[in-house]
């Protein structure tokens, strides 16, 4: 069984190429870089850059792998959440190949393909498991017990996570994507007398909150002049609370559930200070920890490949209709 797997739910197209027997096979990725001169995704734009780039990169792709369109068996697609007009490239495009080669093809939940991304690596986790899933537009605890088993223990009420970097990345004036140029500012600074608050963690629960946080950051950062130096500390401040916060949410979640496994999932679980925070959390719980490759913490279209071979192959067929859901609730997923 091989499966083309396609990522358009935002400024990421992103393609692969998953062999049930051999694994991941290829997958290419292109990231749209004209919006960091908005300070943020601009949806139509984003459309006609997925319009351009993905039949290119199938076909470099399949050239690549030495794959021709009549060997693949399935394609997958992202059919949300995420941006209506990118999500409709996306799927008209599988659709279109699937009817004409006489193939199945499945509509992927984003989130579903964050979760399953580490069990592209060769340590992968089995379930059940508690997952993390930190990116631009989502932060969430779940309880993963098998595929499309998925329990949501807690969420953000407001702000994502990844929001919360980009946003107060503009308020420092440190550009677009907030999260890489957050993490490199904060090298060269330190948290030291900056008090920012550790949203939700001074009660019980496992909601998440990160809008109070952005205005708290700036209020601190109009206190004082914004030169070089205080951009550095109010970084470092920034990703000091976000991580704090996280890693606060996440001890609880284990302790509460008795999980043994947990998987960090999405572009901010990419966040090195994250990754060494959680690492010793973990290790003091006896905890095994999991997260992707950084390329696959990011959109990609590994992961929907490899969620869709799953679908797939457990039997899980689509109509010919398609339709895409710009919101999507994790938890209105079912088995296949």
């Amino acid at each position: 069984m091989l499966i083309l797997g396609i990522e358009t739910s935002c400024d990421d197209t992103g393609v692969a190429l998953y062999d049930r027997d051999q694994g991941l096979r290829a997958h290419a990725l292109y990231s749209q870089l004209g919006h960091a001169a908005f300070g943020g995704v601009v949806p139509e734009l984003a459309s006609r850059d997925h319009i351009q780039k993905l039949l290119p990169l199938i076909d470099a792709l399949l050239h690549d792998a030495q794959v021709a369109l009549p060997d693949l068996s399935g394609i997958a697609y992202t059919a949300g959440p995420g941006l209506a007009g990118a999500l409709l490239v996306g799927a008209a495009l599988a659709r279109s190949l699937a009817f004409g080669l006489a193939i199945p093809a499945i509509g992927i939940h984003h989130l579903e393909g964050h979760l399953l991304a580490p069990q592209l690596e060769t340590d992968a986790p089995e379930f059940p498991f508690l997952a993390l899933l930190v990116s631009g537009g989502h932060t969430l605890l779940a309880d993963v017990s098998a595929l499309g088993r998925y329990t949501i223990l807690g969420e953000s009420r407001d702000d994502a996570a990844g929001e919360a970097f980009d946003k107060s990345a503009k308020v420092l004036g440190l550009g677009y994507p907030g999260g890489p140029a957050i993490s490199a500012a904060a090298e060269h600074g330190s948290d030291v007398g900056i008090a920012l608050p550790r949203p939700l963690t001074d009660r019980p629960g496992l909601e998440f909150s990160f809008s109070g946080l952005k205005t708290a950051l700036l209020h601190a950062a109009s206190a004082q002049p914004l030169d070089s130096s205080r951009q550095a500390n109010l970084a470092c401040a920034l990703q000091e609370a976000i991580v704090d916060t996280l890693a606060i949410k996440c001890r609880r979640a284990l302790l509460v559930t008795g999980h043994k496994r947990l998987v960090i999932a999405g572009g901010v679980g990419a966040n090195q200070r994250l990754r060494s925070r959680l690492a010793q959390e973990t290790q003091e719980l006896g905890v095994a920890l999991y997260y992707p490759r950084p390329a696959f913490c990011t959109d990609n279209g590994a992961m929907i490949a490899y969620a869709g071979c799953l679908r797939l192959a457990a039997g899980q067929t689509d109509s010919g209709e398609f339709g895409v859901r710009a919101r999507w609730p994790l938890s209105e997923l079912s088995p296949p």
